[in-house]
């Protein structure tokens, strides 16, 4: 079974499932393929304000890249060209809340962490396992987990393959809740619904800023700020804001 990944849109709010549970949701090439040409297509979409990202089935949220498919390019070069799916859910300016459970390793963690929001199931293992095999994970790992836990949590991560589990990824500041397997997904999909409902003027602008606090120095990610700041007012969204802060009720963006 080659996998999918399938796209459903609900009341301004995607969802993106991988769809090879027999597998643990590992990618293929097609799989990566069918992820960048949604991502892009949500990104265009002025009706989506929010995504959530699963797998399918209990067991797994992704596994990474499918190893067969790996061994199966037929030169490094061919390697090197391949689509990138984990960076294909961090280039999305709309909110991304992942919704993880049971296996999150290598390229799946990844993924996890080009997302805003992390939501973990009880169950979920995290881990990267790509130095016991021989190489070094291609999806950001060694640059965006030690912006996120620090040096030395990544390095133990990344360099000894340690597994952690949802707990110890939530003290480190890996994921931002864990819950019950039963309560994920609706957890998941309110945090997004919730997204949903602000200004996605507003959202996409501190998510940018956010972005740029991850690599930039601070007198340049504080003149990024305001610009973005200047962008929300320029689009008028405030005054919405205001007059819902007088009127004592929720705003209602209508973009």
């Amino acid at each position: 079974m080659q996998g999918e990944v399938r796209l459903t849109v609900k009341d301004g709010i995607a969802e993106l499932l991988l769809d090879r549970a027999a597998k643990h949701n590992a990618m293929t090439p097609e799989m990566a393929r069918q992820l960048a040409n949604h991502t892009r297509a949500l990104d265009e979409d002025d009706n989506v304000r929010a995504i959530v990202l699963r797998g399918a089935g209990e067991r797994a949220f992704c596994s990474g890249s499918d190893l067969n498919a790996l061994a199966a390019y037929p030169s490094a070069w061919h390697f090197r060209n391949r689509i990138e799916y984990a960076a294909a859910i961090r280039m999305l300016r709309k909110p991304v809340v992942v919704a993880l459970q049971g296996w999150t390793l290598g390229g799946g963690a990844e993924m996890a962490l080009g997302a805003d929001i992390r939501i973990a199931a009880d169950t979920t293992r995290i881990g990267f396992p790509e130095v016991e095999r021989g190489w070094v994970g291609g999806g950001g790992a060694s640059q965006v987990l030690p912006r996120l836990i620090g040096h030395a949590a990544a390095t133990r991560l990344l360099m000894l393959a340690e597994q952690i589990d949802a707990a110890e990824a939530l003290r480190l500041g890996m994921v931002h809740e864990v819950v019950a397997p039963d309560a994920l997904l609706d957890r998941a999909r309110s945090l997004a619904a919730r997204l949903a409902g602000y200004s996605p003027v507003a959202v996409q602008s501190v998510k940018a800023a956010l972005r740029t606090a991850m690599e930039a120095p601070l007198s340049a990610g504080l003149t990024y700020e305001n610009e973005m700041n200047v962008l929300c007012f320029s689009a008028g969204d405030h005054l919405e804001g205001i007059r819902a802060f007088n009127e004592k009720r929720q705003a209602e963006f209508a973009r």
